[in-house]
């Protein structure tokens, strides 16, 4: 007999198991982010309907973090949270800190457009240049 919230085939629908692992709060967001081509299983992007297995590596990008997680168990019902981090290993990078968080530059309302010198200065604060 298999236990509860678990296939027989050992396989699950992404969306549903990005929901049932507790990653995202509704099975509605897990699916957009899916279609949205914030999902990747294995490397390759995923559509709500791909199946996952035990070992295939899922990476979300959601609530401004990329959670990257190795399926140790695929579940097809919402499951608590002490048999949710059984069902995944978490290799996620730590979130970032709240001084991390707030170090991109906030332009104040009303401001207008940056210019030119202003844009450049911006990009190397964040990193991007």
């Amino acid at each position: 007999m298999a236990e509860e919230g678990t296939t027989g085939t050992g396989s699950a629908r992404v969306d549903v198991w990005i929901w049932s692992v507790r990653l995202t709060k509704t099975r509605a967001v897990a699916a957009a982010a899916c279609r949205a081509g914030h999902v990747r299983v294995n490397g390759e992007r995923a559509k709500p309907a791909q199946s996952v297995r035990a070992g295939d590596e899922v990476r979300l990008f959601h609530a401004g973090r990329e959670r990257i997680v190795v399926v140790r168990r695929p579940v097809t019902k919402r499951v608590g949270p002490p048999v949710a981090a059984e069902c995944l290993i978490d290799n996620s990078p730590p979130p970032p800190t709240p001084v991390e968080a707030a170090v991109v530059g906030i332009r104040d309302r009303g401001a207008g457009r940056p210019t030119k010198r202003e844009r450049r200065e911006i990009e190397t604060l964040r990193g991007t240049r």
